[in-house]
Parts: structure tokens; sequence; C-alpha cells
């Protein structure tokens, strides 16, 4: 899909850096991810390079010969965009500007431009564009005549193209704004939630592009946009839920992301405030991918960012019509047995010796299992409601098959 040739892509290339941090596996995993994002924002990736470092080039992130080499197959190819995974300084990415003669992407730019496509709301918009001003904030010298040069396309969207002649002061003024703006919109959505009675609240977590719409569109009978694409969704969805008889309101959140961007965690906190006031939270997982562990690790440290670690929740593994475990030959005596060679059957009895009975196992697509998942929930969510309000206790039977 991503190797997809179109005029209408924008032709890109992608840098990684192996050093301390991260392994050729690792870099090689990441650029994977950011191939993933570029196709999202509407671009088509031509090559990778990708260079050992252990400290990077404070001119350049990479060095002089790579750069060269670089330059020339940019020229060559008239590429539109160069991409590195990790975040550049404003010094580093104005050098590679001068040398490469085109647009200069970091990871956080790239996913700014992918929200500011996905942005539907007035709420959403402002989130996105106080983020995109704090990240040009420090960008601003040397860079507007550079947009003038450029014709939209990746990394162009938001305020890039209509604030050309902004200068510093002009900028903070218009963060400022946007911060007062949100606050008034934070207030109003604080009496939304403050509205909604004393229903249960259950809050849809996980990693970008893990399946939560699709499982919140079977679980609420709704039609939530889904799409087979990094942040098909920035907007917090609400709806209400009914299983058995056991009202609840279930939220599906914004997908998170390794190295999301700090401008992005902050001004992204207030809708994240559906997650901190849930009473139970479902992390959706992506058991069909191949680095599901540390998605969940990726999302843990988010949660535990916005003080919801500690919250009760239900691993949800999704995909598992997906999921591709490697096979080892009958006669293969040499081949040790590892995590790549898991059935599901064995992933079912890890995670239920890490979590317990926390664990379920899905497909929200084909709607395998669902009759677990409605159980487990219906289960929890009863719990909650009953300690909340014991007087009510008899209306809703322990078990959902008495109804």
């Amino acid at each position: 899909m991503l190797e997809k040739k179109s005029t209408n892509y924008e032709k890109t290339v992608l840098i990684g850096v192996i050093n301390q941090e991260q392994n050729e596996k690792k870099v090689d995993e990441y650029l994977d991810e950011l191939a993933f994002l570029t196709f999202t924002a509407g671009g088509e990736v031509c090559k990778r390079f990708v260079q050992r470092m252990n400290v990077p080039n404070p001119k350049t992130m990479i060095g002089s010969g790579k750069m060269l080499e670089i330059e020339a197959y940019v020229e060559e190819h008239e590429i539109g965009s160069v991409i590195f995974d990790d975040e550049l300084s404003p010094g580093q990415q104005r050098n590679i500007e001068k040398q490469l003669r085109c647009k200069i992407l970091d990871r956080t730019g790239l996913i700014l431009d992918i929200f500011a496509q996905r942005a539907q709301t007035s709420y959403s918009r402002t989130q996105v564009e106080l983020a995109q001003y704090e990240y040009l904030l420090p960008r601003l010298t040397g860079l507007w005549t550079h947009l003038e040069r450029q014709k939209g396309g990746i990394g162009m969207r938001g305020p890039g193209e209509t604030e050309i002649e902004t200068d510093r002061r002009i900028v903070r003024d218009r963060i400022t704004l946007l911060k007062k703006k949100l606050l008034k919109i934070d207030r109003q959505m604080e009496t939304q939630r403050g509205n909604r009675g004393a229903l249960v609240r259950v809050a849809l977590v996980g990693y970008t592009n893990v399946g939560k719409s699709t499982l919140m569109n079977v679980v609420s009978k709704s039609d939530v946009f889904a799409e087979n694409k990094l942040f098909a969704t920035l907007d917090t969805t609400v709806r209400k839920v009914v299983i058995g008889n056991l009202p609840f309101l279930l939220s599906d959140t914004v997908g998170f992301i390794r190295k999301l961007p700090t401008q992005l965690v902050e001004s992204f906190k207030s809708t994240l405030d559906e997650v901190r006031e849930a009473d139970l939270l479902l992390h959706v997982v992506d058991i069909s991918h191949d680095q599901f562990e540390e998605h969940i690790d990726s999302v843990n440290k988010i949660l535990d960012e916005i003080d919801s670690a500690d919250k009760n929740t239900i691993m949800v593994f999704n995909k598992i019509d997906q999921y591709r475990p490697e096979t080892i030959a009958e006669d293969d005596l040499i081949t040790e047995k590892t995590e790549k060679h898991f059935s599901i059957e064995d992933w079912q009895k890890t995670w239920m010796q890490r979590v317990g009975n926390n664990a379920l196992f899905i497909s929200a697509l084909n709607k395998e299992n669902l009759d677990d998942f409605r159980k487990r929930v219906y289960s929890e969510v009863r719990d909650i409601h009953v300690t909340r309000f014991p007087y009510n206790n008899f209306l809703y039977p322990e078990n959902l098959d008495e109804y």
C-alpha cells in the first residue's frame, strides 16, 4: 500500500539514525511507522536513508557525507519533502533546508500536519493550531522565505500558509489568544460532562489505528468515522450504550503514538479529560502488529503523564483475525520458540498471568468473541454502578446471561 505510485502523492525521503538508544531493528520499525504517517499525510516514500551515529551532528543531525548523498538524490528525483524520524532543533532544520533546498520535516512536524488535516471541530482545530504555533515559534527565523517558495503539501497546512509575514510578537499573541479560547471551551465541556448525570463512564484508549472506532461502532451501534490510517479520530466521541438493561457512557479518544509530540500532549490534555474522568478504561491493542507490546508501553507512559495509569483497565486485544504467528516445522529441533511463534492461546495464557481476568481477545471487524466482551464489560460496569448506588442492586443481575 505504501509503495503505490500516484501523481497525487508528494515525493518524500525518510531519514533515520542508529545510535546507542535505538539499534538498527528499532530504527527500521520507527521508519515503517514514519512511512505510514507519511502515507496518511499524502506522501509517497521514494527512499530511506539510515546512518549510524553515536552523537548527532549539532548542525545537520547526520554527517556531511550522508547529507551530500541525500542532496544528490533529492535533486535527481525532484523530492518535495525530506522527513527525519527524530526531532530536529530549529538550527538543524534551517541548516538542512539551506543545503537540500526542499521542505524539511521531523516526526513532530509530520504528526502536526496530519492533525491539521484530521481536525474537524472548532475545538480540535484550536488545539492543533495552538500546537502548531508553539512548534513554529522557535523556528520563525528564516522560515517564512522558505515557505513562500512552496505550494502547499505536507507540512504546509495551518498557520504556515496564512501567516507568512508573522513575527514572534504576533505569534505569541496568537498563542495567548488560543489558550484563552481553549480555557473557555474547556469550561463548556466540563459543564457538558457534568450534565451527563451519574452514568458510569468508560473510555476507549490505545495506540493509533488499533480499531477503537470500529469497536465503538459495533458496541454502540453508531457510525463513528473509522479508517485504516493513523489518527482517523481526533475529536472525542461519546455515546450512550446499553448492555442488558445497564446504561453507561462510552467515549472514543484520540490514538496515541510513540514519540508523541510534547505540544500535542499539552494541547490535547483537555480532550483527554474523558480518559481522566473515566471509571473504566478499555485499552485496545492491535495484537496483529509486530510491536504491539511496545505500543502498550507507549500508551501506558502517556496514561501515566495524565495521571490515569492506576485506573481500572481491561486489556482488549483486537484483530485476532489478522494475527499470523511464525511457524516452526515439526522436524525443526533447533529453532527456539519465542513470542513471535505464540498462538492466540499462548498470548491468552501470558496476559491472563499478567492481568488476571482483565484480558479479552476479540475481532471488532468480524465480531469474534464480542459476547465475551459484552459480558466482561457489563460485569465491570455493574460493579462500579452498584458500588455507587447500592439501592439499585436488584435492577441489574450479576450475570448478563440472566437476561
